[in-house]
């Protein structure tokens, strides 16, 4: 769950929050917070557009379960869209659902922005500088 927290048309610094609630072994959430600039904000939205993900719709999308959830909420330029999926295991999981176009764009979204976050977090809590 990474938030940004600014209103459409807004281009300015801004702060990453990045949760993860994984329960892995029975571990506390994860939680990190950084500042980001214009250009990573940029990145942010071309990201979004590129992926065409404020098309789709999560109705005929595998609904949570037992094995988890997904969620992801996005607030870009003046439209504001939620999804809420199961946890999606591997592109077996994307084909076989009954809406496979729609899910493989949810699917490839979620990849790039958690290499985008974990990228920026990663820059920011374990660089240091010189």
């Amino acid at each position: 769950n990474a938030e940004w927290p600014l209103r459409p048309g807004e281009l300015i610094s801004g702060k990453l929050r990045y949760a993860n609630n994984s329960n892995y072994k029975n571990d506390t959430m994860i939680r990190k917070e950084c500042n980001v600039s214009v250009p990573v904000l940029k990145e942010l939205a071309r990201i979004i557009e590129e992926a065409e993900i404020m098309y789709e719709d999560d109705k005929m999308w595998p609904a949570p379960d037992r094995i988890g959830r997904q969620e992801l909420e996005i607030v870009h330029k003046n439209q504001h869209i939620c999804f809420n999926t199961s946890k999606i295991g591997s592109l077996v999981d994307v084909n076989s659902s009954k809406d496979p176009d729609g899910l493989r764009a949810f699917y490839y979204l979620v990849q790039d922005l958690k290499c985008f976050v974990f990228s920026l977090i990663g820059l920011h809590f374990k660089i240091k500088p010189i």
